[in-house]
């Protein structure tokens, strides 16, 4: 989404919004000024938000923030999961 996406709700809104996180961009559901990061509580201006999991549906802050939850959700089934084509 830019900022001329935006144009088409305003650009008067504040509050949180809510969103659809897909994987490459995201749905206004409920318009709003921001999200709030998952991992620090943060509010994230919508324009500004470029990291999310589409599988949470949760906005972060940053990559590390992102990176930070990947792993705790993640921790359970021994971190990440590589496929090789080895036996």
């Amino acid at each position: 989404m830019t900022d001329t996406d935006l144009s088409i709700f305003g650009r008067d809104f504040s509050g949180e919004a809510l969103l659809k996180y897909g994987d490459a961009d995201f749905t206004v559901l409920k318009p709003g000024a921001y999200v709030k990061c998952a991992v620090t509580g943060k509010g994230i201006p919508i324009n500004t938000l470029r990291y999310w999991s589409v599988e949470l549906q949760e906005a972060y802050v940053d990559s590390a923030a992102a990176t930070e939850r990947w792993l705790e959700h993640h921790a359970g089934s021994g971190g990440m999961n590589l496929h090789t084509t080895e036996d």
